[in-house]
């Protein structure tokens, strides 16, 4: 999710006059908006680009809303969807919300109601990432505004803004074993299909050394076997934001 300022939300739709008031609405609301006028670019940009929501149309040129959605929430599950269709069948509602969308909107629409929807799956989705400022660690504490990592032994360190971004995400999901491929997805922001994701083992040895992390027991960053890494602090503070 974006990591500052107005939530970013992106609008797959191919209709331009449906697209044009829908993205319109979004801005006029305070929002900054992404828009995709088929799936291939859809697809793309759900799984790749810096996002707090995605509204997504079922039919579409190239990959159908369906398929966008069973591949952002394989990559990206705590991504917000809400599904836009003109059809009316009540089955494609189930199929919608029983694959993982947050939220069903039929055509036609108000704008009105489709803003009050966007609010309505934004206040109820998963922790964002941003909102994490201090973790406490097994050796310490790390400050994410200054990107540094001050050990119980006096010793201090800073991080990378790509560790940092890298710890919040994992953070944020404290608990959760994430995959190589969502963090490719969130942190990263490319689409991982056909991707090493060797980069991101490489980038956890580097982020485990600074925080005073056992490779060979860590107790800070844990890897899960055939899954990717879960982050296990003790305790971590939100910003005063929240």
């Amino acid at each position: 999710m974006s990591t500052a300022g107005p939530c970013r939300i992106l609008t797959v739709e191919d209709d331009p006059a449906i697209r044009r008031g829908i993205v319109d609405a979004l801005a006029f609301a305070g929002y900054r908006t992404l828009e995709a006028h088929d799936g291939h670019v859809g697809m793309e940009m759900a799984l790749a680009a810096d996002l707090d929501l995605v509204i997504l149309d079922v039919v579409l040129p190239g990959p159908d809303g369906f398929e966008i959605l069973a591949r952002v929430r394989q990559i990206r599950p705590t991504l917000p969807v809400i599904m836009l269709t003109a059809r009316g069948d009540e089955s494609d509602r189930v199929r919608g919300l029983g694959d993982g969308a947050d939220d069903y909107v039929v055509k036609p629409f108000s704008v009105k109601e489709l803003i009050a929807r966007v609010e309505a799956v934004l206040r109820r989705s998963p922790g964002r990432p941003s909102d994490v400022d201090e973790i406490s660690v097994a050796g310490g504490m790390v400050d994410l505004a200054r990107r540094e990592v001050r050990l119980s032994d006096g010793s201090r360190c800073e991080l990378s803004e790509r560790e940092a971004e890298l710890l919040r995400y994992l953070a944020a999901n404290r608990g959760r074993a994430i995959a190589r491929d969502e963090l490719m997805a969130n942190v990263w922001r490319i689409d991982p299909r056909g991707l090493s994701t060797r980069t991101i083992d490489m980038q956890i040895a580097r982020l485990r050394e600074k925080l005073g992390d056992d490779s060979g027991e860590p107790r800070v960053v844990l890897t899960v076997r055939g899954k990717g890494y879960m982050f296990a602090a003790e305790t971590s503070r939100q910003g005063s934001g929240q």
